[in-house]
């Protein structure tokens, strides 16, 4: 591997995992490992304002993570899979070491709770 590619690489690794430092954008990557998610399903399991969901989901999305897509009024957000097919060490932690920590067991199943309400963006 050449040294500019090797820099690139390095640079995309530092980025995620600054992304992946906040415990807030833990959960969120935890609740998207399911599917795509609207905005406002997130904020309401996280439990924070639609203004500081979308800051976090900002950072993830600009460090490649995730992507958006809007449709009529909403904005839905899911994993970006070249990303993990890149970085395949990122399916590690997403799909065994986060189903270990209590608070992301716990948010989905407000997410199932959520969804059974009816109160969906739909």
């Amino acid at each position: 591997m050449n040294i500019l590619i090797y820099d690139v690489v390095l640079v995309d690794i530092v980025h995620i995992l600054k992304a992946l430092a906040d415990e807030n954008r833990i959960r969120m990557i935890n609740l998207l490992r399911n599917g795509e998610l609207c905005v406002c399903e997130i904020e309401a399991v996280i439990g924070a304002k639609q203004s500081n969901v979308s800051r976090h989901l900002n950072k993830l999305k600009v460090a490649g993570l995730i992507t958006s897509e809007k449709k009529s009024q909403w904005v839905y957000y899911r994993l970006n899979e070249p990303t993990f097919q890149k970085f395949p060490f990122l399916l590690n932690i997403i799909n065994e070491e986060l189903e270990k920590i209590d608070i992301c067991k716990e948010d989905l199943k407000l997410l199932e709770k959520f969804r059974k309400s009816c109160r969906c963006c739909d």
